[in-house]
Order: structure tokens, then sequence, then C-alpha cells
């Protein structure tokens, strides 16, 4: 058994990390979210091992979006990231885990008063998304650390909702006004800066991120001469995808980040910025390949125009095919040595839209047997919903060929928690 790849096909049967996706399902029933940590573990070993041939100055902040689960972010804090917080609720989780305040970078968009109160009670470093946001913090406290999220004109991304720079973009602080925005913290006497841009998710391409990059060191060129400002860090935000069809490759992370850091290298000399941190915000990357969604065969059906594989995992449970048009490769954990036939794969939701795959080849299996959606670590469980009033689904780890829950299943009385 490989842990860098941590599933296999044991007489016909999906096993992760060694144990049996029919001994999980029949354990701890279905839908199931099971993840790997021997490969969590590896990606953030395999991109700090490619960093370090960059850069002799580089942090990893885990981007906690992807999977929130305490016992996920546990292990990345062991194989010693930071972490990338969106949110009041992310930070709590995260300071939950272990990490240290200082490991901490909150981004976000629309930041209201109470949320900033509390990230200042927590002592997190703020990463700022409008002056707006600046003059809110800068009347309850002035900071140590100050970080501005720029928007570097361009994006990029695997679908048009995640693209999250660019003209159109809600996000950051635009090049016009970065100058005037560090000028102003400057004032109010914060002493230490970092620079940040996130331009969107899933990108296989060095190109669109170095494109990206250049502007956003141009920026902090102008923002150097004319606000004198030195930065401690440059926060290059995440992104960097992970092949979800079978005839995609994997991102050649040598090649990626050396065409990257070529540049980096490049304009921080040129540009008299010194050598500051630059950091990276990696989430899918880390936890996508290592998580399964495991659902149970309901039904099967046909009619003229095509056959149906109904299973008990919904939009609700994975919402990413709905609403990305996202690829997700399935297999039939219970029957992987079968022939394939064809179905589109739905489930119980009352929606049109809650199909995981359409005139897909799946291997043939009968109703009770067991499915695999595969690379759901990420943006799974974590944009889960309890739509159709559906109780949310359990979540377990495994390592060492041995299995903990790290959540609970929730039942139906859950659904009744809160209300009179």
């Amino acid at each position: 058994m490989n842990l860098y790849w941590p599933y296999e096909n044991r007489s016909g049967y999906l096993h992760i990390e060694g144990v049996s996706s029919l001994d999980l399902a029949r354990r701890f029933g279905t839908p199931l979210y099971v993840y790997s940590e021997g490969r969590i573990r590896r990606q953030v070993q395999r991109l700090r091992e490619a960093l370090s041939k960059q850069y002799t100055r580089t942090r990893i902040l885990y981007a906690a979006k992807a999977n929130t689960n305490t016992s996920v972010l546990r292990v990345v804090r062991e194989e010693g990231t930071g972490l990338d917080a969106v949110s009041p609720g992310e930070v709590y989780l995260a300071l939950n885990a272990g990490f240290s305040p200082d490991d901490i970078l909150f981004t976000s968009t629309s930041v209201g008063l109470e949320e900033m109160l509390y990230l200042i009670d927590a002592g997190v470093r703020i990463n700022v998304d409008s002056e707006s946001q600046l003059d809110r913090l800068l009347k309850q406290e002035v900071p140590e650390t100050i970080s501005v999220r720029v928007n570097p004109g361009q994006g990029a991304g695997h679908h048009e909702h995640v693209v999250a720079a660019g003209h159109y973009a809600k996000f950051g602080v635009w090049e016009r006004d970065a100058v005037a925005v560090y000028a102003k913290a400057a004032d109010a006497g914060v002493r230490s800066f970092g620079i940040q841009m996130h331009i969107g998710s899933g990108i296989m391409e060095a190109g669109p991120y170095v494109a990206a990059t250049e502007k956003l060191l141009e920026i902090a060129r102008r923002v150097h001469k004319e606000a004198g400002v030195d930065f401690d860090f440059v926060d290059l935000g995440g992104g960097i995808g992970i092949p979800y069809r079978p005839e995609e490759g994997e991102v050649d992370l040598d090649a990626f980040l050396g065409e990257l850091f070529t540049l980096v290298k490049s304009k921080l000399r040129d540009y008299g910025l010194g050598e500051p941190e630059i950091w990276l915000e990696p989430g899918r990357f880390i936890v996508v390949q290592a998580g399964v969604l495991l659902t149970r065969v309901t039904t099967l059906k046909s009619t003229p125009y095509g056959r149906f594989m109904g299973v008990d995992a919904g939009l609700n449970t994975l919402i990413r095919p709905a609403m990305y048009r996202a690829y997700h490769r399935i297999l039939s954990a219970s029957a992987m040595d079968e022939r394939e036939e064809e179905y589109d794969v739905y489930g119980p939701i009352c929606e049109s839209g809650d199909i995981f795959a359409r005139q897909r080849q799946v291997q043939r299996t009968g109703e009770g047997g067991l499915l695999a959606i595969m690379d759901a670590g990420a943006y799974g469980f974590s944009m889960a919903s309890r739509y159709n009033s559906r109780p949310l689904p359990a979540e377990v780890m495994v390592r060492d060929e041995e299995a903990r829950v790290i959540r609970e299943r929730e039942t139906l009385d859950d659904l009744l928690r809160g209300q009179p």
C-alpha cells in the first residue's frame, strides 16, 4: 500500500489506506465522507519540498474553507502550515485545533463591525479587503501588522464562480487605491505590512498565476516607493489545481513554481523590495484527493431516454456538480471489476439539478451497491447543507488501516435544534 496514493482495488472492492470501503459503509452508514490522513500529509510535504527548491523564505497557509473539520485542521497544523481563514467561524475552529493567532491570516469581504471586534479580540492578522474595512479596523485598534488584499485586475479558475479577481470581482482593493490605503495605515501607526492577492481556484497552468503575480509586484513597487512601505510578506494566494478528469494530468509542481519564482525573485530584486517571505494559500491542492464520498445505490430505473442510478447522497451532500458543473470520477466501490454501463447518477433531492453525472460509464452494480465519488475532500462537507431537511453526513478519517469518526452523523432530532 502506498499512502501517497491511498486507493486500492482489492478483489473488486475499493480500499482506502487498507480499509475496505464496504466495512466503512457498514460501520458508519452512508452517505459518508472518508479522508486519508496520509494523503493530506503527503500533499503538504510535496508542496513544501517543491517550494524549498525555489526560495528560502516561504510559508504555506492552508485555506480552511476547503475543509474545516478540526481533525483535518490538526493534521495540517502538525505538518507546519499556517491557516487562511475567511470567517470568524474558521478562526474559531482553527484556534480550537491548536493554531496560534500568529498562524492565522483572516481575509474576507463585507466584514461587519461585530466580526471585526471578534477578530481583534482573537488577535489574528487581518488582511483588509477595502479602505472601508481599514477605516473600521483603525477606529477600534491600530494593529502591529496589516496586509491588504489587492485585485491585480486579472483572474483565473475552473468556473466563473471561483474567479476571484479581475474587472468585475467583488474582492480586493483596486490598483489605483492601493497607495492611499497603505499610506493611511502607515500614518495611523501600523509598522508591519503584507500584500496579498487571490485570483481564483483550480488553476492548472502557471501562465495566469505568473501574469497576476507580476501585476501584484508592480503594485507593491508603487506602494513601496510612494507610501514608503516595506513588505514583510507577499501572499500570492491559492488556486493550484488538481486533475478531476481521467484525461487530465497532475500539475508539475517544479515547473509551475519554477516559472512563478523566477519572476518573483527577478521582480523583488529589480523593484528593491528586499527578500520578504512568500506565502501561498493552498486548500484544494492539499485535501481534495484525500477525500471520498461513499454513497449507497438505492434505485435503478430506465426510461426510453436513459438509464438512471439513484443514490442516497445528493446536492445537499456534495453541491459541486450542481453548482459548478464539476466532474467527479465515480467508481463502484463494491464492484470494481465489473464491466461498465452507462447511467445518469442522481440523488434524492427535489431538484432536477441533483445530478452527479450524465451518461457516465460506471461499473455495473445492483441496488444496495456502494459507489465512491472521488476527489471529494475539498468543498464537499464544507459546502453541505440540510436542504430538504436532510441531516448532515458523518466524516471519518483513516490512518494506518484504522478508521475513526471525526464528525458524528446528524439525526432527525438535530433538525429541531434551536427551534421552539
